[in-house]
C-alpha cells in the first residue's frame, strides 16, 4: 500500500501558497508606486531652471527628456519624451548641465533647451 495525499488537499494547499505570493508580489508593487507618488510630490513645475536638474524638460539633438521617474516614452502635443530618472546613466549625464552644453552617450548629441 501506498500513502497518497488529497487530491483535494493538495489543491487547497497549492492555492493558498499561490495567494501568499501574489499578495506578496501585490505589496511590493504598492511600495514602489507610494515611492513613485512620493518623488512626484516632490515635483514644482512652477519654477524654472536654466540647470537640468529633477523636473526638467529637456530637448537635444537627439531626442527630448523629462526627468522626473522612469515611465518611458510619453507623447504630449506630438511630441515624444522619454521620462526618464535623474538616476539613469542618461539622466546622471543630463544633470547639472545647460543650455548648448554637448553630452556623449552612445553618440555626441547637444542640449538645446532646458524648461
Amino acid at each position: 500500500m501506498s500513502e497518497t495525499k488529497s487530491t483535494a488537499g493538495d489543491k487547497h494547499e497549492t492555492g493558498r501558497a499561490m495567494l501568499q505570493l501574489e499578495r506578496e508580489k501585490l505589496g511590493k508593487q504598492l511600495l514602489e508606486i507610494e515611492k513613485l507618488q512620493e518623488i512626484l510630490s516632490k515635483l514644482d513645475s512652477s519654477t524654472s531652471s536654466k540647470t537640468i536638474g529633477f523636473g526638467s524638460i529637456v530637448h537635444t539633438t537627439q531626442a527630448n527628456y523629462f526627468i522626473v521617474i522612469s515611465a518611458g516614452i510619453l507623447k504630449v502635443n506630438s511630441k515624444m519624451y522619454y521620462a526618464i530618472s535623474s538616476t539613469t546613466p542618461i539622466g546622471l549625464l543630463l544633470m547639472g548641465k545647460q543650455k548648448g552644453d554637448i553630452i556623449t552617450f552612445k553618440e555626441e548629441f547637444t542640449i538645446l533647451e532646458v524648461l
